[in-house]
């Protein structure tokens, strides 16, 4: 909402001085944000003055172009040229050159003088041009910022103004005045007007607040006017789309007099550009009071107006030209011709104003907020009643908005206003809101005396009575927002003032704290950081193909998912099962940017349908609380969603440099990645050979735990898909089932203890067939060893020459240590020779 200081001070003491600044920082105080700050002036420099037109002599040029060479008086006539610089005539007679042709001799124009700054840093000099000198600029409203019309110049006889020559012309459009924007919040509807921002100034300052609407002389009954309907037969939540509905009528506007230039500015200044005489009223006393109102053409409307719901196929022309179909939700303006307006949202071009509007009806009237909030969302049609009108409007003012709006008619149009008039509806029923003496003290913080209470509420605009220890309240007709007795506590600390209440630091309960989950949680996403991983987060919105080929290890395998009712992109319109398409995703954007050494994680959910039905048959309706067994049936309609860990690495592990050649990622990254994650949480994770469609075919490894259960893959993406996203090959990736690894995890890891005595190392080799894992072999050396192998890792598989067909060499480590004595030679060779005679025993290995 911008507020022009001009017209706020008409309704409360604003300083003289006062800036926008000054004015934004005191509406702080009682809660508003401050936005900018608008002030013409910053972008213009005089002098800008009023000058007239003596003499005019056209002069056709070589290139087709005809200028008018023109003498301009900007002093009075008799009077000095008080006004020095270089290119100011002493005479106050300037020699212009002007290629508009929309001006003759005699009229009164805006001058720009030599040393001038028009927007856009435009400076005004004396230049020789077509053969003259010339001495400043005879001005358009897009040259000064007040328009767009840059075909002609601004003659100011039709804009209503004879000021004398000489004027400054700044001030005189209102460009030396400014406005402070402010950010208004939903619940605060009643500040989208100078009406509403001049009471809260006044309660921030604590001055003087004199409400426009109180100034407005209204008959103390209308009847006998234009005949209104109101017919709603479906109204949302059983709330009345119209609940006050009032027309008046003004005849014999003279449609060729301008709209006035103090009303031009301020709407300009407020962010409304200037259309016609009868709709800058009806935007002016929407602005200034918070009432949008309407003005029909009284000899276009047929019959008398009905409010009513749309019918099935009915359409509408409104004012920005586009034809739009109506739903039956929509609540209409109609008459016996059918629609003439989208209630609270945009009138229709049937019955719209035009320059040969003599006659007009004025309507000001109250329409539910979740009918016209509907109504804008469902047509994309935002407008300025629109969003007054589905945040709250004051129901008792809409008497003074039209009576207002035919007050201005009569002044500024030559109007004649009917006696007569129409005001139909039904007043809403008063909320009163009991408020216990000490509620609001005791959830502020701060102690509030009982007179503080009753003066602050007073001050609110609210009637206040008592009753025993408790304060009976009644909000104001302009605060809708004020339902409970918490809102009334909000308010009396907003105006007492939010600096006076004490700042206390709460303490926090024992036996609080993050779950097991959290903490897991919060130890694997830092721990992967620690390694050098970087963590994203992608989009949970995927294509179906994606989730077809990494939702399941094998291609053509049913993948059930989520799909979306009313997707942001139709090709992302499902919802992930698998965290590793986001993660490519991301990978490729880098790439895209020149970064090609990635290494990059997500912890983040998937969505798993599995039986049952997805969703409800129903949807819960709005604006009531659902029951516990609607709750309860829409819980058990979500999919399964579990945490899953996802990482992706390319390029290569280091950047290079000086005598240090960097290591391409390969398949055994990213299952140290996943070994990673098993050993912080404590889970002993098993690895052996996988196979999955999304993963190169032998570089793939399937990750599961002792029981069996798989919960993840990692290993090289197959090449044909890396191609696909333009990838780089032998990118690695995997992805664990994050909650599975939770599940399995002790409540408490125990750090393995650390002996002081010498280590024993020996190696074997040992030659099995060539489709016996490597993990099993591993395992069997590990349970034939005994308690005294500290470790057994594999470093080396051998296929080649010396060894059979259909055969390997697999070459481990074992690391030998007891925990209160030194081994000895012959204790570590003899549980290195039982370790082999399992592996011998199970898998026929046979020592190389």
């Amino acid at each position: 909402m911008r507020i022009p200081l001009s017209w706020l001070r008409e309704y409360t003491q604003l300083p003289a001085g006062a800036t926008a600044e000054d004015v934004m920082a005191d509406l702080v105080a009682v809660g508003l944000e401050e936005e900018a700050v608008h002030r013409p002036a910053d972008s213009i420099k005089g002098p800008v003055v009023v000058g007239q037109v003596l003499s005019l002599v056209k002069e056709p040029q070589s290139n087709g172009k005809t200028i008018n060479w023109c003498q301009v008086r900007v002093v009075p006539e008799g009077h000095e040229q008080t006004l020095t610089g270089k290119g100011i005539d002493p005479s106050g007679v300037q020699g212009i050159v002007c290629g508009a042709h929309n001006f003759v001799e005699g009229d009164k124009v805006v001058v720009t003088l030599p040393g001038a700054t028009l927007p856009g840093d435009f400076h005004i000099a004396a230049r020789k041009t077509y053969g003259h000198v010339s001495a400043g600029m005879i001005a358009s409203a897009r040259e000064l910022g007040v328009g767009e019309d840059h075909d002609g110049i601004i003659v100011l006889s039709r804009l209503g103004l004879d000021p004398e020559i000489g004027t400054d012309a700044l001030e005189l459009l209102g460009l030396t005045d400014e406005a402070a924007e402010i950010n208004v919040t939903p619940d605060r509807s009643y500040c989208f007007s100078i009406r509403g921002i001049a009471r809260e100034f006044a309660h921030a300052t604590g001055t003087v607040f004199e409400d426009p609407a109180t100034q407005v002389k209204v008959p103390e009954k209308l009847d006998g006017g234009f005949d209104v309907v109101l017919d709603d037969r479906a109204p949302v939540y059983g709330v009345p789309g119209c609940d006050r509905f009032v027309a008046r009528t003004v005849r014999g506007i003279d449609p060729t007099r301008p709209t006035p230039q103090w009303m031009v500015s301020r709407l300009r200044l407020a962010g409304m550009r200037s259309v016609s005489l009868p709709v800058d009223i009806s935007n002016y006393v929407m602005f200034e009071l918070g009432q949008p109102t309407h003005c029909y053409d009284l000899d276009k409307l047929e019959g008398p107006i009905t409010v009513r719901r749309a019918e099935d196929g009915e359409k509408i022309e409104t004012l920005d030209g586009k034809i739009r179909d109506l739903d039956p939700e929509d609540l209409l303006i109609a008459d016996a011709a059918g629609p003439i307006g989208i209630a609270g949202v945009m009138g229709g071009a049937s019955t719209e104003c035009s320059g040969s509007t003599v006659n007009v009806l004025v309507e000001a009237a109250h329409f539910d907020t979740v009918t016209v909030g509907r109504s804008r969302r469902r047509h994309k049609l935002p407008s300025e009643a629109s969003k007054r009108f589905e945040r709250g409007v004051d129901w008792q003012v809409a008497d003074e908005a039209a009576q207002r709006v035919v007050d201005l008619l009569v002044e500024l149009g030559g109007g004649v206003a009917d006696e007569t008039g129409t005001d139909v509806g039904t007043e809403p029923q008063p909320v009163t809101i009991v408020l216990p003496e000490e509620f609001a003290s005791e959830r502020i913080g701060m102690e509030f005396s009982e007179e503080l209470i009753a003066r602050t509420l007073g001050d609110l605009g609210a009637q206040v009575k008592r009753r025993g220890s408790d304060f009976l309240v009644t909000p104001p007709s302009w605060r809708n927002d004020l339902e409970t007795k918490e809102d009334l506590s909000e308010e009396i600390a907003r105006l007492v003032g939010y600096d006076k209440i004490p700042s206390r630091l709460p303490v926090a309960p024992p036996g609080r704290g993050f779950t097991r989950t959290q903490q897991q949680r919060r130890r694997l996403v830092q721990a992967l950081a620690d390694a050098g991983l970087t963590e994203v987060l992608a989009y949970p919105f995927v294509t179906k193909a994606a989730n077809e080929t990494f939702g399941v290890a094998e291609a053509g395998a049913p993948r059930p998912a989520v799909k979306l009712a009313n997707p942001l992109s139709e090709e992302f319109g499902w919802l992930r099962t698998s965290v590793l398409p986001g993660l490519i995703d991301v990978a490729k954007r880098n790439h895209s940017r020149g970064f090609r050494d990635l290494a990059l994680f997500e912890t983040g959910l998937v969505f798993l349908p599995e039986g049952g039905e997805i969703g409800t048959a129903t949807i819960p309706p709005l604006g009531a609380l659902p029951s516990d067994e609607v709750l309860d049936a829409l819980d058990a309609g979500l999919p399964r969603q579990p945490l899953h860990l996802g990482a992706i690495m390319t390029g290569h592990d280091s950047p290079a440099a000086a005598q240090h050649t960097p290591r391409a990622w390969d398949w055994a990254d990213a299952i140290d990645v996943a070994r990673l994650a098993g050993d912080l949480l404590g889970v002993d994770l098993v690895v052996t050979q996988g196979s999955h469609q999304a993963f190169h075919p032998g570089r793939t490894a399937q990750l599961a735990l002792r029981s069996g259960e798989v919960v993840g893959f990692a290993g090289e993406l197959h090449p044909k898909l890396l191609a696909a996203h333009d990838m780089p090959a032998r990118s690695v990736a995997v992805e664990l089932d994050a909650d599975a690894l939770f599940d399995a995890s002790p409540d408490v890891v125990v750090a393995k203890h650390i002996s002081t005595f010498p280590v024993a190392t020996q190696d074997v080799a040992l030659i099995v067939d060539a489709a016996i894992p490597a993990d099993d072999v591993k395992d069997a050396l590990r349970e034939g060893a005994g308690e005294l192998l500290e470790e057994v890792h594999l470093f080396d598989v051998y296929v080649g020459r010396g060894i059979e067909d259909g055969r390997k060499s697999l070459a481990f480590g074992l690391r030998f240590r007891a925990p209160d004595r030194t081994l000895t030679s012959d204790e570590a060779s003899e549980a290195r020779a039982a370790a082999v005679a399992l592996a011998a025993e199970r898998f026929g290995a046979v020592q190389r």
